[in-house]
């Protein structure tokens, strides 16, 4: 389930995330306003990972994070300003190493925060460590993908 907040009332929406996969349009619980799917980092879990990740149309950011990892928490603003700026080419998603132990050791992941783009459901580029947005965006431009 994907919970995504209305930019025009606020509120917290579930959503889930195989509608959005068939194209169909997200609307706010309350106000009604549209919602913006690709503007917000997606959950991910090991349940979800092949569906969201791998199986994705789009290129994908993996953010794996941990919520006690410092440097995870100050990058966080910094994937969601990414998020924002690639919406609708890049699909920006986090994930929990401790509570989706199975994708990080999936993935190899031994240092975080991790980001790994993937594209056609292989990974193409792997970052270990904070990062800043335009280093980020860079690599994100070598997929082709550029920010706003």
């Amino acid at each position: 389930m994907l919970f995504l907040p209305c930019p025009s009332c606020g509120t917290s929406n579930r959503v889930d995330p195989s509608r959005l996969e068939g194209g169909q349009a997200a609307v706010c619980g309350r106000c009604r306003a549209p919602l913006e799917p690709g503007a917000v980092p997606l959950n991910v879990t090991d349940d979800t990972f092949e569906s969201l990740v791998l199986g994705s149309p789009l290129p994908v950011l993996l953010d794996l994070w941990a919520p006690w990892c410092a440097p995870c928490l100050g990058l966080a603003p910094v994937i969601e300003q990414v998020a924002v700026e690639t919406a609708g080419r890049l699909r920006v998603a986090k994930l929990d190493t401790d509570e989706n132990p199975r994708t990080a050791a999936r993935l190899q992941v031994r240092g975080i925060p991790t980001l790994v783009f993937f594209k056609e459901g292989r990974e193409v580029e792997r970052l270990v460590g904070a990062r800043a947005k335009a280093e980020i965006l860079q690599a994100a431009a070598g997929l082709g993908i550029r920010g706003e």
